[in-house]
């Protein structure tokens, strides 16, 4: 599975920015198939984002971006997009894309498969 990101730049704060994310395949025939977006800024741990499971377009965030970002899926395209509003400077990391059989192990933070990252900077 080979997950290709794209969106990322410079943004000035309360700027908007989307991110997207495909992927040559999903990871298997699951129930609870997903994919979703970490991030890291410097000398920080990686840090969850958002996920999207396929079944029932499900979508979960943790509270540093929800009501902020918001994640969908195009099955048609078997991409992902994040897209970003209200961006706050403390938003400036690599954020990375998933995909998993389960997303249960997004939400552990952890995933199978890998995209290559995107830089986000929030900046005046």
């Amino acid at each position: 599975v080979q997950l290709v990101e794209s969106g990322g730049g410079l943004v000035q704060p309360g700027g908007s920015l989307r991110l997207s994310c495909s992927a040559s395949e999903l990871p298997v025939d699951s129930i609870d198939n997903a994919m979703g977006w970490f991030r890291q800024a410097p000398g920080k741990e990686r840090e969850f984002v958002a996920a999207f499971r396929w079944t029932g377009s499900r979508t979960y965030y943790p509270d540093s971006v929800k009501g902020r970002f918001t994640i969908s899926g195009d099955n048609a395209k078997n991409t992902v997009y994040l897209q970003m509003n209200n961006l706050k400077p403390e938003d400036t990391a690599v954020y990375y894309c998933a995909a998993d059989s389960a997303d249960s192990n997004l939400l552990m933070g952890t995933s199978t498969y890998w995209g290559q990252g995107t830089q986000v900077t929030v900046s005046s």
